[in-house]
């Protein structure tokens, strides 16, 4: 079977034109500038940023050998996906500060409650002793009325 001209095939296993389009998909791809898919470091990524099928990306066995060497070295996450999870990783230490927060606010808001509970107990005691004694509250201070005509 002979084909056209233009159809040779380079070291890749492939055409030129599929080899410059591949090594072009896996440039933008490790950029994190992806045109047609999600910038997803994945081989379906790959052949559809590509724009060639599944199967002529897998006969370009050394352009796979590349990716794969790169992907090995560099892992499968992008600059974004590495932005981003650096991100949430400083969300969840904050949330973390905040939640310890919150439950030391939460320890002492129950501690004063408990204390001004058991302040207003022992008032309504004292108030009872004193009203079973017959006994008047005084205050220590009354105002004199020409205070108030002064202001």
């Amino acid at each position: 079977m002979t084909g056209p001209a233009d159809r040779t095939l380079t070291d890749d296993g492939v055409t030129a034109q599929t080899a410059d389009a591949l090594r072009a998909a896996m440039k933008r791809l490790f950029a994190g500038q992806s045109q047609r898919t999600d910038g997803r470091l994945t081989k379906q990524n790959l052949w559809q940023e590509a724009g060639v099928s599944r199967a002529t990306m897998n006969r370009a066995q050394t352009i796979l050998a590349e990716w794969d060497a790169h992907v090995a070295e560099h892992g499968t996450v992008t600059r974004g996906e590495a932005r981003r999870d650096d991100e949430i990783a400083d969300l969840k230490r904050k949330l973390a500060d905040k939640t310890r927060e919150c439950g030391t606010l939460q320890r002492r808001l129950d501690a004063a409650a408990t204390a001004i509970a058991a302040l207003h107990h022992d008032n309504t005691l004292l108030r009872e002793d004193l009203t079973a004694k017959g006994g008047t509250v005084i205050p220590l201070h009354r105002p004199l009325s020409h205070e108030y005509d002064q202001r």
